[in-house]
């Protein structure tokens, strides 16, 4: 192997240098005086000097760094290319020195007191196949790598030494301009004194140097946290972790949940260990990337999984927009092997193109994510379809609601052991950004869980203000939640009480669907009749798809391809139909108590649901309008999800009331209760019932009251759901 990370055993590898291949050492000026040329010759068609070109521009405007294409390097000289790939670390110094000298010269003549050349940083790009972080054996120490994966966790910048001053304390003598390797190695300091000793009476203590901070020259780096894509772990392992060291103009060009291609050198470092287990780690290092090359793979209002397409698949694609079916060919390629949920399905269509995000003159931003929630009974396939979902969105990630802690899903604060600093890691919202995050389980999930992921599905955002550090990162992810009823099963003489959610998290679902598990002989004979084929036939199904129905692989490629290329906006008539029909639903449509009395509170928010389902129903068929078809469209899907919701049940409202007298009489029960439960005080559930019963007041309408209380958030639960505490 060349070029050890180790300083210990770097000056044992050059004589292996020297004798392997006779001259090696002697062809480094070679290799350098090709670096020149390849930067001052290298031309794109029509005698455009791509880079020497490039060094002019980047000079003029103070940014000392360039960015090579492997791929040029190779098609003008592909021993160089080989070179770069298989002796990284001592090519790299070389072809910095090459564009250093080329940009003086290509920069001349330059303003007075601008005479010194200045250091260039080269950065190394390539399409090259990517290496698994899983496949990085010894086999790729001190080789170029093309990795991918998220950037999880980022180190604040530091300072690192490049040439050192050290001065004897004994004799005062200054040694100045020793080299430090790069990477994450240190410097090892000499133990005597170089001095001439002779004829001292004092002579030099043992380690008698130290560092002359004024005289070092330094530069920036910065430590990252590489962790392997989701899709590409294996099922039941770990994800794998790998540190990645950046410097000079690398520092702070990605931030956590940033998915990347790095280049870089794979090199080795020593374990930092304690001093009664130092023996026993003689020769042990720890892998890790020196990167000289970071790519963000796209990051353009969130759309930055951009699965690679071939010119075949876009023309099939395009002929696939434009064909009449299109939106059923869709629904009927999503969870084929389910059977039913027809609406359940065109909602999952739409949350996976979702709508256009906006970018606002002042700043602000309005999301294009769609959120979906389907709430029932269990058995309804909804955990089968957000695993669908994972599957086939372009980013994907799946979690459990009782397993899901708020630090998980939003981001959390860790200390890093090596250099004590607090260091921030994301979670799940943060690694499905530009894709979407499935959370079963809904319901099992903590309350004070939930409310912290109120400003990710509105915002896409998460704000982060711990242990002195201040930051937002983003989330600009769909969320598609699956969560059962109070009682397991949904209740229609309960209506209200089948769901505990508080508004505030209702409000932010576009859609909610709820499913009920009806007893009906033909319908329960149909299903089994389509779960005995599944069963019986699995093979089968796969192999001989539905007539029209999509590939699961070709359905993921159309879905990023349309969230790439189309962004739909609303046309005049649209927005005026749209306006009409927000304004009717307010008022509760033929019933105007209906809305007032709902339990999932119809806003402004639900109008630019309507709205986003309408762009993304467009965005299926490449449309750069919303038409009239697709808002009637958005409406029935609206209607039959989130207003049948809210309706739904005997009693239909939340209140449980049906008449404006039965709403007077709960107003003055609300009263009773606010009157004998002042703000800030706590009683016993027990103890308020028993008092307006015995005031002839029915304990069932004591207990509806004190439930719509406590879902507006006047009243909250403490101590095992025993206390009532009236917060407002």
């Amino acid at each position: 192997m060349d070029g050890f990370d180790d300083p210990g055993v770097y000056f044992s590898n050059v004589s292996s240098l020297q004798d392997e291949g006779e001259g090696r050492q002697i062809n480094l000026t070679g290799i350098k005086r090709k670096f020149k040329d390849f930067l001052k010759q290298y031309h794109e068609g029509n005698l455009l000097y791509k880079y020497r070109d490039m060094l002019r521009r980047q000079y003029n405007i103070g940014q000392f760094w360039i960015e090579v294409a492997l791929e040029d390097i190779s098609s003008y000289d592909e021993d160089l290319a080989t070179q770069i790939t298989k002796y990284p670390i001592e090519s790299l110094p070389l072809f910095e020195e090459a564009a250093k000298e080329v940009g003086d010269e290509v920069t001349r003549p330059r303003p007075e007191g601008e005479e010194e050349a200045r250091d260039f940083q080269v950065l190394i790009s390539s399409d090259g196949h990517c290496v698994s972080l899983r496949d990085l054996k010894s086999d790729y120490i001190s080789k170029l790598v093309r990795v991918s994966g998220i950037v999880i966790a980022a180190s604040s910048v530091r300072a690192k030494a490049t040439e050192v001053a050290i001065q004897c304390r004994g004799c005062r003598e200054i040694v100045s301009s020793l080299h430090v390797r790069p990477g994450l190695e240190g410097f090892l300091m000499p133990r005597k004194c170089n001095s001439d000793q002779a004829g001292r009476t004092a002579k030099c203590p043992l380690d008698p140097y130290f560092i002359i901070p004024d005289k070092c020259k330094c530069i920036d780096f910065q430590t990252l946290k590489l962790q392997e894509a989701p899709e590409a772990v294996p099922q039941g392992e770990m994800p794998r972790h790998l540190q990645m060291y950046c410097d000079r103009y690398l520092c702070e060009r990605v931030v956590p949940g940033n998915r990347v291609t790095v280049v870089g050198i794979y090199s080795i470092k020593k374990i930092s260990a304690m001093k009664h287990d130092r023996k026993a780690n003689t020769g042990v290092r720890n892998p890790y990337i020196r990167v000289i090359g970071i790519q963000i793979q796209s990051e353009n209002f969130g759309h930055r999984a951009v699965i690679p397409y071939t010119s075949e698949e876009e023309e099939y694609f395009i002929n696939l927009a434009a064909s009449p079916n299109v939106y059923d060919r869709i629904v009927k390629s999503i969870a084929p092997s389910v059977y039913g949920c027809t609406d359940m399905k065109k909602a999952i269509a739409c949350l996976l193109f979702s709508g256009s995000r906006k970018r606002l003159p002042d700043g602000l931003t309005r999301r294009g994510d769609i959120n979906v929630l389907f709430l029932g009974d269990p058995g309804t396939a909804k955990s089968q379809l957000l695993k669908f979902v994972e599957k086939v969105a372009p980013i994907g990630v799946y979690t459990s609601g009782k397993g899901s802690s708020a630090a998980g899903l939003t981001a959390s604060v860790t200390r890093d052991p090596a250099t004590r600093n607090f260091i921030m890691e994301g979670g799940a919202m943060v690694l499905a950004d530009g894709g979407c995050v499935c959370i079963d389980e809904f319901d099992k999930m903590r309350e004070d869980d939930r409310v912290a992921i109120h400003e990710a599905m509105e915002q896409q955002t998460i704000s982060i203000a711990k242990a002195g550090i201040t930051t937002t990162l983003n989330s600009r992810c769909a969320v598609l939640a699956a969560a059962n009823s109070v009682f397991g099963r949904w209740d229609d003489t309960k209506a209200d009480q089948n769901i505990e959610f508080m508004p505030t998290i209702l409000a932010r679902f576009d859609m909610i669907f709820v499913i009920k598990d009806e007893h009906n002989e033909r319908k329960d004979a149909t299903l089994a009749r389509h779960v005995m084929d599944v069963h019986m036939n699995a093979q089968t199904t796969i192999e001989d798809s539905i007539e029209g129905e999509l590939s699961l692989n070709t359905l993921k490629k159309y879905v990023s391809y349309c969230r790439s290329k189309c962004g739909p906006r609303l046309s005049a008539d649209a927005g005026r139909k749209l306006i009409e029909s927000y304004v009717n639903m307010r008022n509760g449509g033929d019933d105007p108590d209906a809305s007032r009395r709902s339990t999932i509170p119809i806003t402004v928010r639900q109008l630019e649901a309507v709205v986003r389902i309408s762009e993304s129903l467009a965005k299926m068929e490449l449309k750069p309008f919303v038409e009239d078809r697709h808002v009637e469209e958005a409406k029935r899907l609206f209607s039959a999800s989130t207003l049948k919701a809210a309706s739904s049940g005997d009693l239909a409202g939340a209140e449980g009331f049906t008449s404006e007298e039965d709403h007077q009489a709960l107003v003055k029960v609300e009263k009773q209760i606010k009157k004998r439960f002042p703000v800030g005080t706590q009683l016993t559930e027990t103890s308020i019932v028993q008092d307006l019963v015995q005031r002839d007041i029915p304990e069932k309408t004591v207990h509806k009251v004190l439930n719509c209380m406590i879902r507006r958030g006047e009243i909250s639960y403490r101590v095992s759901r025993k206390i009532l505490y009236r917060v407002k």
